[in-house]
Order: C-alpha cells, then sequence, then structure tokens
C-alpha cells in the first residue's frame, strides 16, 4: 500500500512541477534548464526530465540558443479547443434567452465531451420554477436529445469509441445499437431528436445542432422541461423555434450563407 501510495505522491508532484514549468515560461519568456531547476528547486536532471516530457507533447519547445526552452504551439491546440466552446456560449446566449423567454421551458447547450454530454450553458424559463444547474454536468449521450444530436454529427466508426454501453434510465431508453443508429438516421434526416421520458420518467427534451463554419456539429442546443407540459402539441411549436434558434447560432459562428 505504501508503495502505491508513494507513487501516486510523486506522480502528483511531477504534474505540479510540470505545470509550474508552464507558468514560469509564460511569465519569463525563454528559459534554460539551469533556471527552471532553481525555479522548481531541484537537480538539474529532474528539470530537464520534465521539460523533456513537456517537449515531447508540444507544449514546450526549443529556441534557436541552445538550451533554452518556450511555450509550444501544442497549447495553441488547448486553448483553442476551450476559446471554442467560450465563442459558442458568448454568441449563443442572447439567442439562449429569446428562446427560454418565448417557449418558457428552460434552455441549454451542450457539447460532446468524451463519453458523455457536457452541459455549457442555461437559461431558464418563465414556467420553470426551481431549475436543476445542468452547466458543468456530464449526461449520457444515447437517452437525451442533445445527446443524440451529438452522436448525429459523429462519423459510423467514432460511434463505437464513444459508446461503450447504453445502460438504462428508464423503461423507454434506447439500450440496443441497431436501435439507436436508426435514431441516430431519423436526427440526421429531420435535423432535430427528440427525448420522452428516456433519461428521466417525466421529462422531455427536444435538441437541434450547431454547426461551425467548415459544417460540423460541434454543439446541441436544446429545450426541455416536464414532459405533462411538453406534449406533441407543445412540440410542434417549439421544434420551429428551436431549429431556427440553432441555425442563428450556427449563422453567428460562421456556418452557410445568410
Amino acid at each position: 500500500m505504501s508503495n502505491a501510495a508513494d507513487s501516486t505522491a510523486g506522480g502528483v508532484q511531477s504534474v505540479d512541477r510540470a505545470i509550474t514549468i508552464l507558468d514560469v515560461l509564460a511569465r519569463l519568456g525563454e528559459v534554460g534548464v539551469t533556471e527552471l531547476a532553481a525555479e522548481l528547486d531541484v537537480h538539474k536532471s529532474t528539470a530537464f526530465r520534465l521539460v523533456n516530457t513537456l517537449e515531447g507533447r508540444g507544449l514546450v519547445e526549443q529556441t534557436g540558443e541552445r538550451g533554452k526552452y518556450r511555450l509550444g504551439v501544442g497549447l495553441l491546440r488547448l486553448a483553442g479547443a476551450t476559446t471554442a466552446r467560450l465563442d459558442v456560449v458568448q454568441e449563443a446566449r442572447p439567442i439562449c434567452k429569446s428562446l427560454a423567454a418565448s417557449t418558457g421551458e428552460t434552455v441549454n447547450i451542450a457539447v460532446l465531451s468524451e463519453s458523455s454530454a457536457l452541459y455549457l450553458d442555461q437559461v431558464a424559463g418563465s414556467s420553470t420554477l426551481q431549475p436543476h444547474n445542468w452547466v458543468g454536468q456530464h449526461i449520457p449521450l444515447h437517452a437525451t436529445s442533445n445527446g443524440k444530436v451529438l452522436l448525429s454529427g459523429l462519423a459510423v466508426e467514432r460511434l463505437d469509441e464513444v459508446l461503450h454501453r447504453l445502460p438504462a434510465y428508464t423503461a423507454l431508453t434506447i439500450t440496443k445499437r441497431s436501435a439507436l443508429r436508426r435514431e441516430l438516421d431519423v436526427v440526421r434526416e429531420q435535423g432535430y431528436a427528440v427525448a420522452v421520458d428516456e433519461l428521466e420518467v417525466g421529462l422531455t427534451a427536444v435538441a437541434a445542432p450547431i454547426h461551425n463554419a467548415h459544417g460540423d456539429v460541434i454543439a446541441s442546443l436544446s429545450v426541455s422541461g416536464p414532459t405533462f407540459r411538453l406534449g406533441q402539441d407543445k412540440l410542434s411549436e417549439v421544434i420551429p423555434e428551436l431549429r431556427q434558434a440553432a441555425e442563428e447560432i450556427s449563422h453567428r459562428l460562421g456556418w452557410g450563407h445568410r
């Protein structure tokens, strides 16, 4: 047990030191291994091993001067992913507010995060007294309208990579891959997804895709509420508004032509 604990502690310490190196390079620009070792208060060989690992990941790079390091372009890739998400939220916010006001229901934006959907933003409608705050939470892909929309944007071969299991949350949850694939075909054809009592009995949601400038599905916009309020008649009113809102956000992100 002590060996495992020591190993874990050592791993955490290495991560902390690696982050410190990135902080030092961000603050000082170009720095040599000797200076990094002094900043970390470690032996020069330890500093070199850490910076070499970061270099291998593209997070730092050597400058023209031998032995000097600076932040690498790999950080741009990581920052770009975060920036893209922030752009979606920023561009979508006013449209989400308008959609929540017109439908009276809760509006959410979700993105694909490994094997789940991650909620980035939420606006409560007037009909919602105390909405559950989904922001920052992960939800199943196969049992939600947002998840189905995000899955519909993936290549077929990516589905098996993303979907490891299809657990049942209610009696109406889709648990067979063949049935889910058929459902995703419908989603692609009609341009939106519906989930009635699939994640939770009494909860209905409908979602539409948000596209980037390249036409990729990068996020999902949804309207959700109690099943007794979002019946078929209400959904027939909400769906056109939802799709129009998702298209407007997509246009703001550079998709298509106005």
